[in-house]
């Protein structure tokens, strides 16, 4: 089920209501950390890091104001990301050695009237345990469809939520989608999104060229591919805390820069099958804390 949340997730990476286009990168280091058990006990000597390369691109295709001034826009969408572990005393069987994921998507966003919008997106994915595109089959490909329903409560609070449609196990099947985005700006800006896997912020504006922060981010990657003739799908998703300074370079390039914790951090296999929504038969592995450190940047044009 986490390979399913986090295609879902997608949706939400690809629909931007910004009308600027924006193209993003980032690099991160999850340092390396033991096995634990359910009481977070160390099992065996093995340990695992990672390295994670990812970025997106976002490009309004037309745009217009209706005549209440509220924006109607059709868009692309694309990401990618690419995952190195570094795996020492770990079999294959628990962590990959690597991962890739692509995705693509067009999306279209607008008002329905003063308080409800609504955003739809379709695309597909790419899920592989390896950078060999002469091995891509059909079972590395997810397609994406959702509509999401949008409560605009306050001018800075929005809930809602829909419908999402994918084969992640083989077959379309349907399931909810939820959305919530809050921000509060000012010389302190807050910030609680599910946008993009998930993110609580607090940071504070310097001057124009600098921001300082404390943030909490979700984030994860999968693969489909087959292991002893079934079906598998590996999911890696990690929860990190740390301090963020944000540079600004004019008004349409940041670097943001994060050093903390990976606080939570897992890797499971789960057979790709439909017993999986009601129950948890895979192979699961956690991680202790670890250190974590990313950079990137964003730039809007």
């Amino acid at each position: 089920m986490k390979l399913v949340l986090y295609s879902i997730a997608f949706i939400f990476l690809v629909i931007n209501t910004d009308i600027n286009a924006q193209i993003s990168f980032k690099t991160e280091y999850v340092g390396k950390s033991s096995l634990i058990d359910n009481e977070r006990n160390k099992i065996g000597i093995g340990n695992s890091g990672a390295m994670v390369y990812k970025g997106g691109i976002n490009i309004p295709l037309s745009m217009k104001i209706d005549k209440n001034n509220h924006p109607q826009m059709w868009g692309v969408g694309a990401s990618g990301s690419y995952v190195s572990f570094n795996n020492e005393g770990i079999s294959k069987d628990l962590v990959l050695s690597e991962l890739m994921n692509a995705q693509i998507a067009v999306f279209h966003t607008r008002y329905l009237n003063d308080k409800w919008s609504m955003m739809a997106s379709v695309g597909v994915g790419l899920y592989m345990p390896n950078t060999k595109f002469s091995k891509i089959t059909g079972k590395n490909v997810l397609g994406n469809v959702g509509v999401i329903f949008i409560r605009h409560l306050k001018p800075n609070l929005e809930i809602g939520g829909g419908l999402a449609m994918n084969n992640t196990f083989g077959y379309p099947m349907i399931f909810p989608a939820l959305y919530f985005n809050w921000m509060y700006e000012g010389r302190f800006t807050f910030k609680l999104s599910m946008m993009d896997g998930g993110e609580i912020s607090a940071k504070y504006n310097v001057n124009k060229a600098l921001t300082l922060g404390v943030v909490s981010e979700m984030s994860g990657q999968g693969a489909m591919l087959e292991m002893d003739g079934k079906d598998m799908m590996f999911s890696h998703q990690y929860i990190v805390t740390g301090f963020r300074p944000e540079i600004k370079i004019g008004k349409k390039f940041l670097i943001p820069i994060t050093i903390g914790v990976s606080m939570v951090r897992s890797a499971s296999f789960e057979e790709r099958s439909l017993k999986e929504i009601f129950g948890n038969k895979g192979v699961d592995s956690d991680f202790k804390e670890s250190f974590y450190i990313s950079a990137g940047f964003k730039y809007q044009f």
